[in-house]
């Protein structure tokens, strides 16, 4: 009886209980969040002695470079730090994020407040951050201004029309008291001496840069008659008759040419013209709408390329970038978006990788009854279940008139199982693409809670599946551990084509987060318009150049590297290997080997440098130096390991084959899947070289063996393999 007790205990200890592996498939994930200095494995010596050492960051031939030297740098960056923290606590956590890789913070906050008005506060805190953060080699860039954060009191002298409930969406690149206004905030921000040291922001080459606007754009869903006052709608509506007239000779002539095309809110005698629905822009593409598009754009670019002529002329010397937001329409309004940013110094991009999260205000948080589903990036799976494979996803990045890529808001949204995915896909395929810097969003808590703020939110980044692994998949990124792929495709858009809404055979497709999916209209589909096959950004790299000369396309024959047939992708440089069928990704660089992904499928891989095992569906095993050495004499290796994770009691209920229904939204600690399989290194030296099982925070524990044959152990994720 004893025995069969026993067997069904061992059974039931594998089984599901409401959505939920019993507690001895987890283990907490329980670091000590004052532990700063201690660990074996702190990225720290990676940055630099302070930030800006080397001089202010300059963008040059594609790259970011430091501008006293010349070098190039890659950023691999937080949105942060929680806003909370002052004092002992921010400069912990900088502390801790250099430990971990990062050297850029993106602080995405207002300098203003509620009424407009610039608040000293906010700009005496950020001089605190960038001290903060410069003193552990972090740089600091500043997206200040957000429409979302902004709704502007019922006729305000300077932004008239608005009732204290709508956001001022498109105003700000029209109205020039707004735009006045917005650089006031700019100013205070960059000239207000610090009461401590009486430094100015301006002056301190730790500012990599400004953002002028966040998520804002003439070609977005949101530049609409419902969402614009009549007041502003008016304001650019004359200043599109003006346009019109200067083309035309006169108004009624613009008509004529468009065939007597009119739209509800045109008054040519007051001399305004009125904008159709972008979706009409896109798809119609009339000479009106060829008219209202290059419009658009000219002003678009004018107000992008004036703030970087005012902030020159204040005296700032950092990076300035226009703003980072999708369009209605990828393919034919995508790359008028990418031209106007042309206007600063890089090229700014968000997305996200979404789980088809749904509920009340599931935008921005996580509660009971909201549903989801589980979502591979590894597998290509669809933001609908059921639906073909999407190839759509943010890490794709083509490079546009030779100048550097940021994404400066990323992540896998959480409940998501396979979230654990991201550090590495991103580490691994940005470096493929020669990527300038990836900000991945947000550092909401420093202190490894589930639940970091008042609301539990699906962004979180101090969790053990996302900064958990940050020490590789840094390392991989900022060191170039996967080098970059050749260049599959070159693109060159003829400008005229492009305001004649020709678009772009490589559109760069949007991947919303629920915030801002709630923009687009009703019944809107978002289906990958590519022409060029989009697996190309998994094999190798893609440049788009703005020309006036006639445009083409220059495509690599893919057939080396992309199998439809057995569902693979292979990098032109051969360090990466994706099998998007059973999801899994195979990183084989002289200097970073593993596994990611479905390892239960894989069964036995053998590297170069290494073989590993591991019977678990989702888990993630890489071994890179920490020397810079190739890993076959590296003498100090970083051995990183993760599964899965979820909130402590998180439980769900099947809604169908595909859905999840939340119960629980869980609470502290984190729990991890328990780990298990074995790794063993292929060098000759591999039984004289000792494997130190490290805890949460890279402190030094015992010595488990020698690496020709390591066991892992259930609740490690990092082990020391050293002489």
């Amino acid at each position: 009886m004893s025995h069969l007790r026993l067997a069904l205990r061992v059974a039931l200890l594998s089984m599901l209980t409401n959505g939920v592996l019993i507690a001895d498939d987890w283990f907490a994930f329980t670091p000590d969040a004052n532990a700063t200095d201690t660990s074996a494995i702190s990225l720290r010596s990676l940055n630099e002695a302070f930030a800006g050492e080397h001089g202010f960051i300059a963008a040059r031939d594609g790259q970011f470079i430091h501008s006293a030297s010349g070098k190039p740098v890659r950023f691999w960056a937080v949105n942060g730090p929680p806003d909370d923290l002052k004092g002992e606590a921010l400069a912990a956590c900088a502390k801790r994020l250099a430990q971990y890789g990062v050297n850029l913070v993106r602080v995405h906050g207002a300098m203003f407040d509620k009424h407009g008005e610039t608040d000293l506060a906010k700009v005496r805190h950020a001089q605190e951050i960038v001290a903060a953060m410069k003193a552990e080699g972090i740089y600091t860039h500043f997206s200040i201004y957000f429409p979302l954060w902004f709704t502007p009191s019922a006729d305000l002298p300077w932004l008239k029309g608005y009732d204290g409930k709508r956001h001022p969406f498109a105003a700000l690149q029209f109205n020039p008291a707004f735009q006045e206004k917005h650089r006031g905030w700019l100013k205070a921000l960059l000239t207000t001496p610090d009461g401590k040291t009486g430094q100015r922001l301006i002056d301190d080459p730790a500012v990599f840069g400004v953002e002028l606007q966040n998520e804002d754009s003439f070609f977005f869903w949101t530049f609409d008659a419902k969402n614009i006052p009549d007041a502003q709608l008016q304001i650019l509506e004359a200043r599109f008759g003006d346009w019109l007239a200067r083309k035309y000779g006169t108004l009624s002539a613009a008509l004529m040419s468009w065939k007597g095309m009119t739209s509800p809110r045109d008054d040519l005698a007051q001399g305004r013209v009125g904008f159709r629905p972008l979706w009409n822009i896109a798809h119609d593409k009339t000479l009106r709408d060829q008219d209202t598009a290059a419009f658009l754009l000219e002003v678009q670019t004018e107000f992008y390329r004036g703030n970087c002529t005012y902030l020159r002329d204040l005296g700032f010397r950092g990076l300035i970038h226009g703003s980072n937001w999708a369009t209605a329409s990828p393919k034919v309004l995508g790359p008028l978006e990418k031209l106007s940013y042309t206007a600063g110094d890089f090229i700014d991009r968000h997305g996200y990788f979404e789980c088809n999260h749904k509920g009340d205000n599931a935008a921005w948080s996580i509660r009971p009854s909201h549903t989801y589903s589980d979502r591979s990036a590894l597998r290509f799976d669809p933001d609908e279940p059921g639906k073909p494979k999407q190839f759509v996803h943010p890490v794709m990045d083509p490079h546009y008139d030779d100048k550097p890529s940021m994404i400066s808001e990323t992540t896998f949204t959480r409940p998501n199982r396979y979230r654990s995915e991201a550090p590495l896909y991103f580490a691994a395929y940005g470096a493929l693409q020669d990527s300038d810097c990836i900000v991945h969003f947000a550092f909401d808590g420093a202190d490894w809670k589930v639940k970091p703020g008042y609301w539990m939110q699906q962004w979180t980044l101090a969790t053990p599946a996302m900064l958990g692994q940050f020490p590789a998949a840094a390392l991989i990124y900022r060191q170039g551990l996967v080098a970059p792929g050749a260049v599959l495709a070159e693109i060159n858009l003829n400008l005229t084509d492009l305001r004649q809404l020709k678009g772009t055979p490589l559109p760069q497709d949007a991947a919303f987060d629920e915030l801002r999916l709630k923009d687009v209209p009703q019944g809107t589909k978002l289906a990958p318009g590519q022409r060029l096959d989009p697996l190309l950004h998994y094999a190798g790299r893609s440049h788009v150049s703005f020309t006036d000369e006639p445009g083409r396309v220059a495509s690599t024959n893919l057939q080396p590297y992309v199998d439809h047939l057995t569902k693979t992708v292979t990098s032109t440089t051969q360090e990466l290997k994706l099998n998007y069928d059973q999801g899994l990704l195979l990183i084989n660089s002289p200097r970073a080997q593993g596994a990611s992904g479905n390892l239960k499928a894989a069964g036995k891989t053998m590297l170069p440098a290494m073989t590993l095992e591991c019977d678990l569906d989702l888990a993630h095993i890489v071994a890179v130096p920490l020397d810079d050495r190739p890993l076959a004499t590296s003498k100090r290796i970083l051995l990183q390991v993760m599964s899965e994770e979820q909130a402590t009691d998180f439980a769900t209920e099947t809604v169908d084959a595909h859905t999840k229904r939340i119960t629980n939204i869980g609470r502290d600690p984190w729990q991890v899947k328990r780990l298990r399989g074995s790794v063993s290194l292929s060098r000759k030296d591999a039984v004289q070289l000792k494997v130190t099982a490290l805890d949460f925070n890279g402190r030094p524990g015992k010595i488990i063996g020698t690496a020709d044959k390591i066991s892992l152990l259930p609740e490690t994720l990092y082990y020391l393999i050293a002489p």
